[in-house]
């Protein structure tokens, strides 16, 4: 059963893994074996990421490369630097986002909403545009976005933010029929809430975190580590007749 998510040998770009899930993502990808890009806008906590990474697996699985995702060029860097440190990319996955508004739609400016749907969607294609043709090339690839419940449902505060997502899910659907004749499979994970710095705002306060666990099944916030294992099951060799699916790992949020 093990060598159906065996990764040995395969290369994987993990944005926004400095921490949170980005981080446990690459953590258990490189625990499967493969090598794994750090990325996020600063070196020095990528820097952390790896080095605990490292530590963790027994040898020299992360590498650093620094990259803002707002940024073209920055994100070709990241992608032509990938090459020269590790070789080809075999796994990508957009985890990297923002959501700098919280409240009504109505109250938010155009920039907030702009860097939304830039970070969250735009980013996301202009990345998968640059590896997919080495993958379609080779006929092998596991393109995997990070999404969120949020896409599945409105929200009164945090409205561009699902809208984003919802984009995700469907930027999911049509790449996997664009590259499906290619055996590149392209899917998104859907976590529900989740302990991390990006979503402190909703169980920091032990009044909110009852509030937002009171609708889900387990009633508990999820870990970044129990979305990790969805990621390595999708670029591995156990999801490869997997694409254009989004799973949702929430708790049971989405069924109450």
């Amino acid at each position: 059963m093990s060598a159906l998510f065996d990764l040995t040998g395969q290369n994987a770009i993990v944005t926004g893994s400095s921490k949170g899930i980005g981080k446990a993502i690459a953590h258990q990808l490189a625990a499967h074996g493969a090598n794994v890009v750090i990325s996020s806008r600063k070196a020095d906590v990528c820097d952390a990421a790896r080095d605990e990474i490292n530590t963790a697996v027994g040898r020299e699985a992360a590498v650093t490369i620094p990259a803002n995702i707002a940024d073209k060029g920055a994100l070709q860097t990241l992608v032509d630097e990938t090459h020269d440190k590790l070789g080809q990319v075999d796994i990508l996955v957009c985890n990297a986002a923002s959501n700098p508004y919280y409240g009504p739609m109505s109250g938010m400016n155009d920039d907030q909403f702009t860097k939304i749907l830039q970070n969250n969607i735009v980013s996301n294609h202009w990345l998968i545009q640059m590896v997919a043709p080495e993958m379609i090339a080779r006929k092998n690839g596991s393109i995997i976005i990070i999404s969120s419940i949020g896409g599945l449902k409105g929200s009164p505060v945090i409205g561009a933010y699902c809208i984003s997502k919802s984009a995700d899910m469907q930027l999911a659907r049509n790449l996997a029929v664009e590259f499906g004749p290619s055996n590149v499979r392209v899917n998104t994970i859907a976590p529900g809430l989740v302990k991390t710095d990006f979503a402190k705002a909703l169980w920091d306060n032990p009044d909110t975190l009852a509030r937002s666990t009171a609708g889900s099944a387990l009633k508990r916030i999820g870990e970044p580590d129990e979305i990790s294992g969805m990621a390595v099951f999708l670029a591995s060799r156990a999801g490869a007749f997997t694409t254009g699916q989004t799973f949702v790992i929430d708790g049971g949020a989405t069924i109450m």
